[in-house]
This record gives C-alpha cells, sequence and structure tokens, in this order.
C-alpha cells in the first residue's frame, strides 16, 4: 500500500491554499492600483476644467477690455463662450468624473 497518505494530501491542500492566498493579494494590489489610477484621473479631470475655466475667464476679461471690438461682437463672443463653458466645459468634465467614478470595484 504505497499511496499517499493523509500527511501528503494535507501538504498538497496547504500548497493550495498558499497559492490562492499568494493569488489574492495579487489581486487586491491591482485593486489598489485600479483605486490610484481612477485619483489620478479625477484630479487630472479637475485640472483640465480649472484649467479650462481660467482660460476662458481670461478670454473674457480681455473681450471686455477690447477696444477694437464692436459691441455686437462681444456680445456674440461673449454668447459663445458661455455656451462652451456650460456645454463642453462643465458638461465634458461632468461626464469624465461620472466615467471614472463610475468604474466599478468589487470591495
Amino acid at each position: 500500500m504505497g499511496g499517499p497518505s493523509e500527511r501528503d494530501y494535507k501538504e498538497k491542500l496547504n500548497k493550495v491554499r498558499e497559492n490562492m492566498y499568494k493569488r489574492i493579494k495579487d489581486i487586491r494590489n491591482k485593486f489598489a492600483e485600479i483605486e490610484k489610477l481612477k485619483v489620478e484621473a479625477l484630479k487630472k479631470t479637475d485640472e483640465l476644467r480649472r484649467s479650462a475655466e481660467h482660460d476662458i475667464f481670461k478670454m473674457e476679461e480681455d473681450i471686455t477690455k477690447s477696444k477694437d471690438l464692436a459691441p455686437e461682437s462681444k456680445q456674440r463672443l461673449h454668447s459663445e463662450i458661455s455656451s462652451i463653458k456650460r456645454e463642453e466645459v462643465d458638461e465634458k468634465s461632468t461626464e469624465l468624473r461620472t466615467r471614472i467614478s463610475e468604474t466599478m470595484i468589487p470591495t
């Protein structure tokens, strides 16, 4: 009767368990990396929004101060800037934040 003993099976079982916990640890590390990437992406999204808002604000100031532009031109430009702020900057940054936040991470 030279078959594997109970001890042999327990050793194999322990190896399986060790391997499983090693893989679990690796997977958790991957989730941590994903979370870090999400935080970085959210920061970049906020930076993008602030930068765009700052550039638009400066442009609005320049348009207001400009003596070369007709009042109608200033009004059209301000209207277009307002539209861009609302439709593009706000909506796109909100869309990006939502998409990043909705990335599913199991707990």
